[in-house]
């Protein structure tokens, strides 16, 4: 991390400022953002931003490979495979820790993969804010590729709007003004236009779908689907009260929801290179290794970590009725490189990539960062500290 900027921020650093940010950044939206906020923003290195963009390529090249559709149907649960699936994912994020090498040096490690659209709407608002409020230097960008501010909603309404007018293109998800990301749900609103729509929402006619504008029923085109499924798995009987969105409808799904799976833990085993960890599915493992501290397993299908094995116990991989559907993983440390006023923080970078139908390939465009002071990234194990929670990543322009 920028030792500089890092220093700077952290003698300037008040309770007070950060006060009126988190009152700057929930003022004019619709209700108080659901999620904890981290105190700061993560400065990036130039070389640790160019090592991103080294493991970002080398990860998207495989998803560009031939066949790579072919060699992820399995991935796709039978129960939510949904026709009329398009070439490519509109959306990718990619989740590296920051982590230490073998000869010491910060190295970004990748964590996760998803082929689903992120918080594209509310970083954006975030970063401004910090920048207002923090006096973040102008020489520091968010955006990658060159971009600005206007230059990303132009390449974000290329994607989701595509030919179509904002009116014809919807931000579905189960429950919507629910959700505690709803708020990049309205932010991606005001930039772009495209209304907010529940499951609920939704009026089939024939194999065409409508909502309501106030009296005024409206044709979809597209569907923006910020829907998990894993959201819905255990209500049985959803589609006899909703539209059942499984069937084949004249509608365009942006992305399309069996990219959820291609682009997943599914795809780790796949992955090559010094910023992937070492991945194999659990039924091709022939010698299991003899140091499972240093590995964890992931079952392919579970939502928000749910079911991982982070202290791999005796017995543990032989009690796994279903191994095919599991990932035996070279565990990854993150290393403290934030400087907190009180002890060292890990850091997580998610990149952000848009995929739109006339281009050839995705551009990496913005970024996502998560702080942890616990075991893992992630609310439950970071509920007792401060500079934690959501926040995003600079980077010199």
């Amino acid at each position: 991390m920028n030792p500089s900027i890092r220093s700077t921020f952290n003698q300037n650093f008040t309770e007070e400022k950060y006060a009126e940010f988190l009152l700057s950044l929930n003022e004019g939206l619709r209700k108080p953002i659901e999620f904890r906020i981290a105190e700061t923003p993560v400065f990036l290195t130039d070389d640790f931003r160019d090592k991103l963009l080294q493991a970002g390529e080398e990860i998207i090249a495989t998803v560009l490979k031939p066949g790579f559709k072919e060699l992820t149907e399995r991935a796709i649960p039978a129960k939510w495979h949904i026709p009329h699936e398009n070439d490519h994912p509109h959306f990718i994020a990619l989740d590296f820790g920051v982590c230490k090498d073998e000869a010491g040096n910060i190295v970004p490690k990748l964590i996760e993969l998803q082929g689903f659209p992120s918080l594209y709407g509310f970083q954006v608002h975030l970063a401004e804010n910090y920048r207002h409020s923090f006096n973040v230097p102008g020489n520091q960008t968010i955006y990658f590729n060159g971009l600005d501010k206007a230059g990303y909603i132009d390449l974000l309404k290329k994607t989701i709007l595509g030919p179509y007018q904002p009116d014809e293109v919807v931000l579905m998800d189960v429950n919507a003004p629910q959700q505690k990301t709803s708020v990049d749900f309205y932010i991606t609103e005001n930039y772009i236009g495209t209304p907010v729509v529940s499951l609920e929402d939704l009026i089939q006619e024939g194999d065409q779908l409508f909502y309501l504008h106030g009296e005024e029923k409206k044709r979809i085109r597209r569907i923006y689907n910020r829907l998990i499924f894993d959201e819905i798995y255990n209500d049985e009987d959803i589609f006899n009260r909703v539209v059942d969105i499984r069937q084949p409808l004249d509608v365009e799904w942006i992305t399309h929801p069996n990219w959820f799976y291609r682009i997943s833990k599914f795809t780790m085993p796949f992955l090559e290179g010094s910023y992937v960890p070492k991945t194999q599915f659990l039924h091709e493992v022939k010698n299991i290794p003899e140091d499972l501290q240093n590995y964890v397993l992931k079952p392919l299908f579970s939502f928000a970590g749910q079911g991982v094995i982070i202290d791999i116990m005796d017995g543990d991989i032989e009690q796994i009725p279903d191994p095919q559907n599991w990932i035996l993983q070279e565990k990854v440390t993150y290393e403290p490189v934030l400087e907190s006023p009180d002890m060292g923080v890990k850091v997580e970078v998610r990149l952000l990539y848009l995929w739109p139908d006339s281009d050839e390939k995705p551009t990496l465009a913005i970024n996502l960062a998560r702080l942890s002071k616990g075991k893992m990234i992630g609310v439950r194990y970071n509920k007792d500290y401060d500079w934690v929670g959501g926040t995003v990543a600079f980077m010199h322009k």
